[in-house]
């Protein structure tokens, strides 16, 4: 008789056989926040996320979101998330819920930046006290920055004026490729 495994565990077996001590090891010490590391890398993410059948993804991507202890969960779960169930209040209370620069890069890259209201939902978190938040607008405005260079320029500014030694460099790269973008229009 062969066990069936739910989606999840599915999943989370998947990960655990991928698993890569020596990354898990490197990010502990390098102060990752979560709790279960199992050290897969992204190229490797993207790949399990692909064979996820889509009738499991919306419900799996909720999941996996809500289990924020787990680095992988965190970041699979933007690749699973369909488009058209993020609106813009949910969009924003995910990058408030980034925990850490790794997860805000891939929620932006991979479902935030697809969305119609990316530009204003990254300018409204422009003027926001936490500076995660602040860099998840950042990295959000990099990714549509061809589109809307004025608006990237504006971001960076406002951000290098703070002073944040934690987002300087993401605030300076914005700065200068929307720079170069409008150099070439």
């Amino acid at each position: 008789m062969e066990t069936q495994f739910n989606p999840m565990q599915a999943l989370k077996r998947r990960f655990f056989a991928m698993r890569n001590g020596v990354i898990a090891d490197t990010l502990r010490r390098a102060g990752s926040p979560f709790h279960v590391i199992f050290g897969l890398n992204l190229p490797q993410i993207v790949e399990i996320a692909a064979e996820v059948p889509a009738d499991d993804a919306p419900a799996l991507a909720e999941a996996l979101w809500a289990n924020n202890g787990t680095r992988e969960s965190m970041l699979i779960a933007p690749m699973l998330m369909p488009r058209d169930a993020v609106d813009a209040a949910r969009a924003e209370r995910m990058m408030r819920e980034a925990p850490c620069a790794e997860v805000a890069d891939v929620l932006c890259h991979r479902l935030l930046r697809h969305l119609p209201f990316a530009a204003e939902l990254a300018a409204r978190l422009t003027d926001d006290p936490g500076d995660n938040v602040r860099y998840a607008a950042l990295r959000l405005m990099f990714n549509i920055a061809a589109s809307h260079p004025d608006q990237a320029i504006a971001m960076a500014r406002a951000e290098l004026g703070r002073d944040c030694a934690r987002n300087r460099a993401i605030a300076q790269g914005l700065l200068d490729e929307a720079e170069w973008i409008k150099s070439r229009q």
